[in-house]
């Protein structure tokens, strides 16, 4: 379960399109930030996606991707020219193909290495997804199959694209807009495929386009409530609303940090727009990487590169600065060399008390990240004073993270979580070989 935000430059503070996304997997399910050079491709050339072979385009974009360690697409990011691209598990009465094809998340890569415009990616996506469909499984130790929703922007404008296998429209965004896992359009869009009202038609859930409601008519009836994807989308909407003409960039990290249903161990069901993982198959979703972008001439990207935004930090990276030193890939072991582990020695040991263990350090985690934000307002155009401050900030939060973790150890859990989510948890470190650090 995700959800992805933006909020176009007619509603923000200073006149920028801003885009942010939580990205929810399983709990080991490691994600990686990388940057992919631009590059020219010799005619006839073929590209291995996840599972299938493709055309390859003459010419790639460079891009910057938060992606699953197993999988070549991503679930979030951007490209040189200023396109940011989120997307969501969506739900339809039409069952996914699961078959191998193209990944939502290979739609997403896709979108950002052969567009230069939101809406030039937009297209890359939907004809791709035309020609070849979207299938396969989607899960690392789980089988998991699902359609697709993406939001798309640059500096300029923002698409939200809803999809059920090969059939889709989008609707351009004014002001704010956010989707999680259930379809968000109705009977209003600015394009659609051929034959989206038609095959409702022909399935009896829609009379003809004027009783035609694309959410009413394709969504599912289990998996879309189970989600919880409307109260989720409600959240982030209504946070949206509330600060339109003062959104900045910390304001979309503050979103995603959202907890609207009490702390991560409650409940069997529902979901929380920074998800924790617990117990039962409807909890076995976690954020495990999170973005938030201010796009304008110099795009600013911040990423945490790690799970759980509220127990996190938030560091800035420019395309043309390049990232900084994250350490090795991660894979769905534990491994305290690489950023996303390293965090997660003091992730799973604030869970165990997360309201007395957060507090040790939340206020100076959110000191440090305003600062954060105020160097990298003015750092100014020079790509090598962005690329040292982009470096400083991560060595910085990464001290601090060790600093933390010192202090929560001493920290005794006065409410200990529930003993059904102490077991799922217990369950997660076996599967990934965690040995808590001392």
């Amino acid at each position: 379960m995700c959800d992805t935000l933006v909020a176009t430059p007619e509603v923000t503070a200073n006149g920028k399109m801003l885009f942010a996304k939580n990205s929810d997997r399983e709990p080991n399910e490691a994600q990686v930030l990388v940057m992919v050079p631009a590059a020219d491709h010799p005619n006839g050339s073929q590209l291995r996606c996840t599972y299938i072979d493709i055309p390859q385009a003459a010419h790639t974009h460079a891009v910057l991707l938060s992606q699953p360690f197993w999988m070549w697409g991503a679930e979030m990011g951007a490209n040189e020219h200023g396109v940011v691209i989120g997307n969501e598990a969506v739900f339809s009465k039409i069952a996914p193909n699961q078959k191998p094809a193209l990944l939502g998340m290979d739609l997403l890569r896709l979108g950002l290495e052969r567009g230069s415009s939101a809406q030039e990616a937009l297209g890359v996506i939907t004809q791709l997804l035309e020609t070849y469909g979207q299938g396969g499984n989607c899960g690392l130790t789980h089988p998991f199959y699902y359609h697709n929703s993406f939001l798309i922007a640059d500096a300029h404008e923002a698409w939200v694209l809803e999809t059920v296998d090969r059939l889709w429209a989008a609707k351009k965004v004014v002001g704010v807009a956010s989707i999680s896992n259930g379809y968000t359009l109705g009977s209003e869009w600015d394009m659609a495929s051929p034959g989206l009202v038609e095959t409702a038609v022909q399935k009896g859930w829609a009379r003809g386009r004027a009783d035609f409601d694309l959410a009413r008519c394709y969504a599912d009836a289990l998996y879309t409530p189970l989600s919880d994807s409307r109260r989720r989308q409600s959240c982030t909407v209504g946070a949206l609303q509330a600060e339109a003409g003062r959104l900045t960039a910390a304001s979309m990290m503050a979103i995603l940090r959202s907890h609207g249903s009490g702390g991560p161990d409650r409940g069997l069901l529902g979901a929380d727009v920074c998800m924790h993982a617990g117990f039962g198959p409807v909890r076995n979703s976690q954020t495990v990487a999170s973005w938030a972008a201010e796009l304008g001439e110099q795009p600013v990207h911040w990423v945490t590169g790690s799970a759980a935004p509220c127990t996190g930090i938030f560091t800035p990276v420019w395309m043309d600065a390049g990232l900084p030193d994250y350490g090795p890939a991660p894979s769905a072991k534990a491994d305290e060399l690489s950023h996303f582990w390293r965090h997660e020695a003091l992730h799973r040991q604030v869970l165990m008390g997360y309201e007395e263990r957060l507090g040790r350090y939340e206020t100076q985690r959110d000191a440090l990240e305003a600062d954060f934000v105020r160097r990298a307002a003015a750092v100014g155009a020079d790509s090598s004073a962005r690329r040292q401050l982009s470096a400083a900030c991560l060595r910085e939060a990464q001290a601090a993270r060790e600093e933390w973790l010192r202090a929560v150890q001493q920290q005794p859990a006065m409410q200990r979580p529930s003993w059904l989510y102490r077991r799922a948890w217990a369950g997660f470190n076996r599967q990934a070989g965690w040995k808590e650090r001392k």
